[in-house]
């Protein structure tokens, strides 16, 4: 802040007046173009993750969206829901990563400057994507009874398919 003497003084010399300005001018664009560059870095950003099995890839970039999807041959085995169910996980999975990546691109292009700022920022990429937490894994199915050999086997479920066209549709 420039106290009353200070800028008294300043007026009394317009030239040191004019290259403090030059230099507050200059630090300001110089800061500007900081965070222009971290903005384009953020924006470049691009997080994936893989389903366990490799049925499912998924690609986001810094705001979330999902920038790339791809499928590996186990995907065509997944019954339609499993397979829903294996994109959003794996879409989560590669958004948990964005606050980090963010907060590395800020740190590299900034340094300490504007701490307050970021940490709003991350704060707020951290709870629109939380770091996913690891899962238990599956308890194996119960053991048959033993006497499992007098008992009949159950029916098999039948999976009714939408037919593709209204034509072949006995409604």
């Amino acid at each position: 802040m420039t106290g009353a003497n200070e800028l008294g003084e300043l007026m009394l010399d317009p030239d040191e007046a004019q290259r403090k300005m030059d230099r507050w001018a200059a630090g300001l664009e110089e800061k500007a173009q900081r965070y222009a560059a971290a903005q384009e870095r953020t924006e470049q950003l691009r997080l994936s993750a893989s389903s366990a099995d490799g049925a499912v890839k998924i690609t986001v970039g810094a705001d979330g969206g999902v920038t790339d999807i791809e499928f590996g041959n186990k995907a065509r085995t997944y019954p339609l829901e499993e397979l829903s169910r294996a994109i959003l996980k794996t879409m989560h999975q590669a958004q948990a990563g964005i606050a980090g990546q963010v907060a590395e691109v800020m740190q590299e292009s900034l340094g300490d400057e504007d701490q307050e700022t970021r940490a709003l920022m991350i704060g707020t990429l951290r709870s629109r994507f939380p770091e996913i937490e690891e899962e238990e894994p599956p308890s194996p199915p119960p053991a048959p009874p033993a006497s499992s050999a007098d008992t009949p086997p159950a029916p098999r479920e039948k999976r009714h398919e939408a037919p593709d066209d209204e034509e072949n549709s006995p409604w």
